[in-house]
């Protein structure tokens, strides 16, 4: 499991990739780039079949992330989780969160195959400040049972 530093490392300075991030706001890509957004992150939305997502310009692949952003959100279902693993391995991507059930063990060991640093088994939500709503209630919770980071 991750330690508090290194999660807050990943969510600081606030710009990152999101791939799979959706147009539709009650799938868990559209929830997540709209609460994201709205906690000032600057956001690079990555899905092959959007050229725009809530006002921000879309990127079809990892590959075509703009020089700078070495921060990687990963929401895809998990069939492609490893294939965007591979991508942001290509591009040098340094850092990536595999959000819950977007994780596989094949996806996992290439980015720890590849040294990259790797978030995983936690919800970004928890973590990105301000934390509210349900999000806040599960973060207490992990507390008062014990499986947050420390």
């Amino acid at each position: 499991m991750n330690t508090l530093a290194e999660i807050k490392s990943f969510l600081e300075p606030k710009k990152l990739a999101v791939a799979g991030a959706s147009r539709n706001p009650k799938k868990f890509g559209g929830i997540v780039l709209a609460e994201l957004k709205k906690k000032g992150f600057e956001l690079y939305p990555v899905n092959p079949a959007a050229g725009e997502i809530s006002g921000l310009k879309c990127y079809a692949s990892v590959s075509e992330l703009p020089d700078g952003v070495d921060k990687l959100l990963i929401v895809t279902p998990g069939t492609q989780t490893a294939a965007v693993v591979e991508q942001a391995i290509r591009r040098g991507v340094g850092s990536i969160w595999i959000q819950q059930k977007s994780e596989t063990p094949e996806a996992l060991d290439l980015a720890l195959q590849h040294r990259m640093k790797v978030i995983s088994g936690r919800c970004i939500l928890m973590f990105a400040e301000p934390v509210e709503s349900i999000h806040g209630f599960h973060r207490w919770l992990s507390k008062v049972f014990g499986s947050y980071p420390k």
